[in-house]
């Protein structure tokens, strides 16, 4: 088993989060077993006939070969054109239940930490305020509805957590089935 897995940026922990596992299987793209397999989301309009190891993402050969993204570009409003290109074609996605996006904070990508509920949330009240925020902008006027919810994530909701690369500031969007 390779012991370096490549560094992402915008993803700096994928095995954690389950993106990328322990695997003997061969990477579609180069061809060599290398250890680990990407378990996530990729978008292309090719049939691609097996997994992608974390390697040909890094070095955006998974996506230029298979003409395919791994992060969906539309949340990333403002970032320059070499991010958004970082983020789409070489760094690993993660699960979602729905489609993920990709949040940015200072003009740049933020970094995913990770899905959450709510005992680990409320360790970052920047993101759990946030939240809170997006919901009565979204039309959860009533105050206890919206606490009810977010103490209920991680039973049938959850969070994704992501961490600014510039000021370390935690933001989080809600996903649920």
């Amino acid at each position: 088993m390779s012991s370096q897995l490549p560094f992402f940026r915008y993803h700096p922990e994928p095995v954690t989060t389950g993106a990328v596992t322990a695997s003997g299987e061969v990477c579609v793209c180069c061809g060599q077993a290398r250890g680990w397999i990407y378990t996530a989301s990729f978008y292309t309009q090719q049939d691609v006939p097996g997994r992608i190891c974390p390697w040909c993402i890094a070095d955006g050969g998974a996506a230029e070969r298979f003409n395919g993204e791994f992060a969906d570009a539309y949340c990333l409003d403002g970032v320059s054109w070499e991010v958004l290109q970082e983020v789409t074609r070489r760094t690993p996605s993660f699960h979602a239940w729905q489609d993920p996006r990709w949040l940015v904070h200072c003009q740049d990508a933020a970094a995913y930490v990770g899905e959450v509920g709510y005992t680990k949330l409320a360790a970052h009240p920047e993101a759990l305020e946030q939240l809170r925020t997006e919901m009565r902008l979204d039309g959860w006027h009533d105050a206890q509805q919206r606490e009810q919810f977010l103490q209920s994530l991680g039973h049938g909701a959850t969070a994704m957590l992501f961490k600014c690369t510039v000021c370390g500031t935690h933001l989080a969007y809600t996903d649920a089935s």
